[in-house]
């Protein structure tokens, strides 16, 4: 047996066959709901891997999984591993030609879509060229125009196929492709072996303790261990957050909760029938409407179970976080640091706020570098974050990408981040910010995500996105889209920049600030910086 995803799941669910491994809630609120134990969903996902190696799809080749959260997704994520083929998110907000994009760049053979998707597929499907077997979930909205080729009904896929296993044998090499638009620029897919991503995004099976030092042992530890442990990773499985979040789970033999789509008054309730125990989600985008719901509609329900959010691929601010405490006071709140390209890094430190920057303590792996010599930077100094060790392979498709971004050293591979740092004497890492969203004014660097702390920190500021705008002096000057609150005091521009002299150096303090009833950001909370920078531009005309 080697470290591979498929196989060390199959060894969990051959030890607890019979406990409840998903719990999927369609519609919050309405009652209608799934539940499978670890056999069942096994048994769901050998029929479709059955099905997809009868229409051809082979070793390597690429699976689009083009979905809602749901019983499908984490099927079909299996039934690809278990088969050797590659699971291939997609992001499910992308219009046509960003699909056709997708589709041609990661070189898809099938894909797995929902059907209200069925018009864009359509669209995108005729301009890949390696796409030939699609399989539709649910029914599509009458007059849809239809792909080509013809999708196969999920049902019908499913039921086509043998509910054992009698798969080829696999390996630690086997690849798994987590596809990230990050904040700017065109997707590109992250391929990693399983071995590596088993050890740096799940923890080598215990994220807080001691990874197993053989692939059998995962299973014995499940076996000696009990069960009560309930997973709810509420953002959209497309992104790597919260797929990972069900592998770890998986992983431990214990319960993963989802839902279609993230309702915050719903996300209670189900924490409190459920007995949920951790939840997963993406920034304040995600946890100040959970705060609000705590304090409005949902309060008193019943969050005892509850014992730790966690956060990961946007920063939580510190107000949204204190505010979250004095609801919910025996709750933990993690404030990870990770990424497609290097699995887990870090938490944020309990000071980590407005006032002291986004601290964090990384883990043996992960050190600050110049990223022109790639040795580590002295204290102080800026650099990039990079980690060594279980790294993925490089970018899909991508050579240029992939050499400025992994790079081997003192005989480690190593994945050198977007995201600019400096280290104090005692080892604890200050982010500064994306080195791509650095805004240069007059000389000076602003990182936006250090500005956006400092805004979120307002009592009637609800949340906030800074990009750099032109400007004839400076170069680039510091702008600000706000959203306000909803039953806040009506802000000014002044009245923003007021609060932030007392946080920020003033060439960090936004000279434009355009008020919005809405920040866009993607499904999982994190930030579209291009869609700001739209914003912006349009309000100077």
């Amino acid at each position: 047996m080697e470290y591979n995803l498929a196989d060390l799941f199959e060894s969990v669910v051959d030890t607890v066959p019979d406990r409840e491994a998903l719990v999927y809630v369609d519609h919050p609120g309405t009652g209608a709901e799934r539940r499978l134990t670890y056999a069942q969903l096994d048994a769901a996902a050998n029929r479709l891997g059955h099905h997809l190696r009868a229409a051809g799809i082979g070793a390597g080749e690429h699976v689009g999984l083009h979905l809602y959260n749901g019983v499908e997704y984490l099927q079909t994520v299996w039934a690809c591993l278990k088969i050797r083929a590659v699971p291939v998110n997609i992001n499910y907000r992308y219009v046509a030609d960003e699909l056709a994009y997708l589709y041609r760049d990661a070189d898809l053979a099938a894909l797995v879509f929902d059907a209200e998707f069925t018009g864009r597929v359509a669209a995108a499907a005729p301009r890949a060229r390696t796409l030939r077997h699609l399989i539709r979930v649910g029914a599509p909205a009458p007059g849809a125009p239809e792909p080509a080729p013809a999708p196969v009904p999920f049902t019908e896929a499913e039921a086509s196929g043998a509910p054992d296993r009698g798969f080829a044998r696999r390996s630690a090499d086997d690849r798994f492709v987590i596809y990230t638009g990050g904040t700017t620029g065109l997707p590109k897919g992250v391929v990693w072996r399983q071995e590596d991503l088993f050890f740096a995004g799940l923890g080598g099976g215990a994220p807080t303790g001691e990874p197993v030092a053989r692939p059998e042992e995962l299973a014995a530890r499940v076996a000696a261990g009990g069960e009560g442990l309930v997973f709810f990773p509420t953002p959209p499985l497309m992104h790597g957050t919260s797929t990972l979040t069900s592998f770890i789970a998986f992983d431990y033999g214990q319960k993963v909760v989802l839902h279609r789509r993230f309702a915050p008054p719903e996300v209670l309730r189900t924490v409190a029938r459920e007995r949920v125990t951790s939840v997963s989600l993406v920034g304040d985008a995600m946890l100040r409407p959970l705060v609000d719901a705590l304090a409005g509609p949902c309060r008193g329900v019943d969050c005892s179970s509850l014992y730790a959010v966690s956060s990961s691929g946007a920063v939580l601010s510190e107000t949204v976080r204190d505010r979250f405490t004095a609801l919910l006071p025996h709750v933990t709140v993690l404030n990870n640091f990770g990424s497609s390209e290097s699995g887990f890094n870090g938490t944020a430190t309990d000071d980590s706020g407005p006032r002291t920057g986004f601290r964090l303590r990384v883990d043996a792996r992960t050190t600050v570098v110049d990223p022109a010599t790639h040795r580590p930077v002295p204290v102080g100094e800026p650099g990039r974050i990079a980690r060594r060790g279980h790294v993925p392979l490089g970018y899909y498709n991508d050579p240029e990408k992939t050499a400025d971004t992994f790079f081997e050293a003192d005989g480690d591979r190593w994945v050198l981040l977007g995201d600019m740092a400096t280290v104090g004497a005692d080892g604890v890492v200050t982010v500064l910010g994306r080195g791509s969203q650095c805004i240069n004014t007059g000389g000076e660097k602003v990182y936006p995500e250090e500005v956006e702390q400092a805004l979120k920190a307002h009592p009637d500021i609800y949340d906030a996105l800074v990009a750099g705008v032109p400007d004839a002096h400076w170069g680039s000057r510091v702008a600000a889209v706000v959203q306000p609150c909803p039953a806040a005091e009506p802000l000014t521009a002044e009245a923003v920049r007021a609060h932030c002299r007392d946080r920020l150096a003033g060439y960090k303090i936004p000279r434009t600030v355009v008020f919005t009833d809405h920040i866009q950001r993607s499904p999982s909370g994190k930030a579209d910086y291009r869609w700001a920078a739209e914003v912006l531009r349009d309000a100077q005309g």
